[in-house]
């Protein structure tokens, strides 16, 4: 099925978004595309070499360098509204992110962490044709870390664990959450969230209006903060694995999107993307942002900042 004209302009856009922040789309070697599509033959899965490789003869896959990055950020999977135990020793500055819809004023001053990370080291985003064949199963982990060449006891072994567990886990009550392993897929279930009623909609996703390399600082809220409408939302939160993985979700339960301009003590100036839940009382009690705000589940909102490599979907708006 072809892809509309609306739906080409969102494409083109959210690839714009992704270059910009460093996710930029790699292939598989033709010899890379053999051993996947050897493996998975014998499960049935896709179709023949001929079909899948007709258009893609010299192209490669970046992956993380094992010497020089560990795919465990805990930044990444804290935030992803946890669904089993979250244990944390003492209060790690990656975790502060959160805070409530209450702190949403101007001349509010808040720690706030927000990664920066290098492009050309970042794992990146595979078209469908070439993710798809790639299994994406805890069953096949032992044949993942041989493929991508990393050892069973490796840092990188346990962050694809994780991953992987995180994606295979049940959704919340009252959740909606895929893995995409592609552009492709995350727009489809996307679609999917949003029907005919709420298309077409728009990416959102963190700017950052300076260069800086501090990672965590004080921050003021400079402006008002802009609500966006967003009767229905989907969010997508990249996860530790040797390619791009987007952790995408919606919850039936109230969530509220706002746009918020922040100054940083050293100059830093920041267009945030931030979603408030207004309803936490199907979290963990071990979510991350429980210990960081000294609430419970249920008993107050929990707000979080998205980095600039994460989105959030949302409605667009109708024109008048």
């Amino acid at each position: 099925m072809g892809i509309g004209f609306a739906s080409w302009s969102l494409f083109l856009h959210l690839l714009i978004v992704l270059f910009v922040h460093g996710i930029g789309a790699r292939e598989l070697t033709k010899t890379h595309q053999e051993e996947l599509i050897d493996h998975n033959h014998m499960n049935g899965d896709v179709p023949s070499m001929d079909s899948y490789s007709k258009e893609h003869d010299d192209v490669h896959i970046i992956l993380y360098d094992s010497q020089k990055h560990v795919m465990n950020d805990k930044s990444k999977q804290e935030h992803v509204h946890a669904h089993h135990s979250t244990h944390m020793d003492h209060m790690d500055t990656s975790s502060m992110i959160f805070f409530t819809v209450k702190d949403l004023k101007v001349g509010k001053k808040l720690p706030i962490y927000f990664p920066k990370r290098d492009p050309s080291t970042s794992p990146h985003l595979l078209p469908r044709e070439e993710a798809d064949p790639i299994p994406f199963s805890s069953k096949l982990l032992p044949y993942l870390l041989e493929f991508f060449s990393f050892s069973s006891e490796s840092p990188q072994a346990k962050a694809m664990k994780d991953t992987l567990k995180e994606c295979e886990t049940k959704p919340l009550k009252g959740e909606t959450k895929f893995c995409a392993t592609s552009l492709e897929s995350m727009l489809d279930f996307t679609r999917g969230i949003m029907g005919l009623e709420y298309s077409p909609f728009q990416v959102l996703s963190t700017s950052h209006l300076t260069k800086s390399t501090t990672l965590y600082q004080n921050y003021t809220f400079l402006k008002m903060p802009e609500e966006i409408p967003a009767p229905k939302m989907v969010a997508c939160h990249t996860m530790p694995y040797p390619y791009t993985i987007f952790y995408c979700h919606s919850q039936h339960s109230e969530n509220k999107v706002f746009k918020v301009t922040l100054g940083g003590e050293n100059g830093d100036l920041v267009e945030a993307i931030t979603v408030c839940h207004m309803d936490t009382s199907q979290w963990s009690p071990d979510h991350v942002s429980f210990r960081v705000l000294g609430v419970q589940p249920g008993t107050s909102s929990v707000c979080h900042f998205f980095p600039a490599d994460n989105f959030v979907w949302v409605p667009k708006p109708v024109s008048i």
